[in-house]
């Protein structure tokens, strides 16, 4: 009992020992609150590396991939069409540019594979895809290298048109779902991260608004026992200390909500659309591929005006809509949405980005793709016209020149408006993790250093106090 009664005034019933008490709970909630707030910054800094150097990057390069597979093959069914006999009638300029573009998505996909096998590692399913998309790639390079070559030769069409139709079989079944399975598992694992970190996030501010308040309870307490002990209004060391505590729980708060609110932003208003729109970059390449297959192919036509309505449903869905029918109703129900922007009468792609439209400059320019896309689907119903009057030379120089007015250089116009509005989401998507590592890096320094000075203004402020009782 004895010691007891010793340790409970050496503790808590004597002035000092409770002015020691209340200094080392401020200290010690004060380095708590330093800690969990240097913490949440350095996870923060992580988050956004993570968000900028690997997630973000991963999922783009899936899309590029799938985009430059399409453009890949797109150009090689122009080439075919563009060679003439042996170099016989040949379309030079077309050839020429589709030998050129050709070439810059075959380096494009070499660049994309060696990006996603890195960023495979430890994952076994997308090792095995990466796996898989390398050596069905090789395989498609040979074949379509073995179409060139017999095209290349007086009466080698049918070979070359053989070799291609296998080509595009591989593309089709192996390529392209591996690619877009890729798209999907990097976008999927992107997003489990956000989710992830925004959770730590509210976790974290709710830890720090917990920890300030009770410490600005200690200070308060510590005030209140000092005018009652010493009668004395207020002790300016603790005051000092107060504020100070209560600017750095301000200024940490601020770091997270802001972290939190600018992760929404790279994520949400940014990100979201540069996926949308990279994959209806995507799908336009294969659009546009399939025009050309549609006039080199002609056993399969109607297999590939299927495919090509499919991509178009899928960029701009019309229920019910036929190719004859597509255009027409495009017009409407573009003119209807552009009467009222709540009325939206289509979906796809397109709707995705009109729906998550964020930033200035952007709506214009997510309707200005739509209305250029327009422009080219007037020109694909020109295209089959031609065919079905018997004039496909005409058809094939129409679909594939650049000249302007022509299907090639509106499919240009359409990809550069498209790349526009992509460029307006990936500029704010960058901006968005600029401002959101300003924020750690700007705010925590400042909080680690007001709670720093509230500890030391707290010691100052009691050793007057403690010093009578020596």
């Amino acid at each position: 009992m004895a010691a007891r009664a010793a340790l409970r005034r050496r503790y808590w019933a004597t002035v000092p020992a409770r002015l020691r008490l209340l200094r080392a709970a401020t200290v010690l909630l004060a380095t708590a609150l330093a800690a969990l707030l240097l913490a949440a910054g350095l996870a923060a800094t992580g988050t956004w590396d993570s968000v900028a150097g690997r997630d973000a990057p991963r999922t783009t390069s899936a899309a590029d991939l799938d985009l430059a597979l399409n453009n890949m093959d797109a150009q090689a069914a122009n080439t075919l069409l563009s060679s003439g006999n042996a170099g016989k009638g040949r379309l030079q300029t077309p050839y020429e540019k589709a030998a050129g573009f050709y070439g810059d998505a075959r380096r494009a996909i070499g660049h994309d594979l060696r990006t996603l096998s890195v960023a495979a590692q430890g994952d076994r399913t997308d090792e095995k895809t990466v796996e898989s998309l390398t050596d069905n790639f090789a395989e498609y390079q040979e074949l379509i290298g073995r179409a060139l070559e017999n095209d290349g030769r007086a009466g080698g069409k049918a070979a070359a048109l053989a070799d291609y139709r296998r080509a595009t079989d591989l593309l089709k079944s192996q390529l392209l779902p591996d690619s877009r399975k890729l798209v999907d598992s990097n976008d999927s694992a992107f997003n489990a991260e956000y989710s992830a970190a925004r959770s730590a996030l509210s976790g974290r501010l709710a830890a720090v608004l917990a920890l300030g308040l009770l410490l600005l309870a200690v200070l308060g307490l510590l005030q209140w026992y000092l005018a009652r002990t010493f009668r004395r209004i207020l002790n300016p060391g603790v005051l000092a200390a107060t504020v100070c505590t209560l600017l750095a729980v301000i200024l940490g708060s601020q770091l997270l909500s802001a972290t939190a609110g600018h992760l929404r932003g790279a994520r949400r208003d940014a990100f979201d659309s540069v996926v949308a729109l990279s994959r209806a970059r995507a799908i336009a390449y294969d659009a546009n591929a399939d025009e050309s297959r549609f006039l080199l192919d002609p056993q399969r036509r109607e297999q590939y005006a299927r495919s090509y309505l499919a991509k178009s449903q899928q960029l701009y869905g019309i229920e019910g809509a036929t190719l004859t029918s597509y255009d027409s109703r495009l017009a409407t129900t573009w003119q209807a949405y552009r009467a009222d922007r709540h009325d939206l009468r289509f979906t796809g792609e397109f709707r995705r980005e009109l729906d998550n439209v964020t930033f200035p400059g952007e709506r214009a320019a997510a309707e200005k793709t739509v209305d250029t896309y327009a422009v080219y689907q007037n020109d694909d119903r020109h295209i089959r016209t031609l065919v079905a009057s018997g004039r496909e030379r005409e058809a094939v120089a129409f679909c594939i020149s650049w000249e302007p007015g022509m299907s090639n250089e509106h499919f240009g116009a359409w990809m550069t408006a498209l790349d526009k509005v992509t460029d307006i989401n990936r500029a704010h998507f960058a901006s968005s993790v600029r401002d959101g590592r300003s924020a750690v890096s700007g705010l925590l320094p400042w909080t680690g250093g007001l709670l720093l000075a509230a500890m030391a203004l707290t010691a100052l402020g009691l050793r007057p106090r403690l010093a009578e009782f020596r």
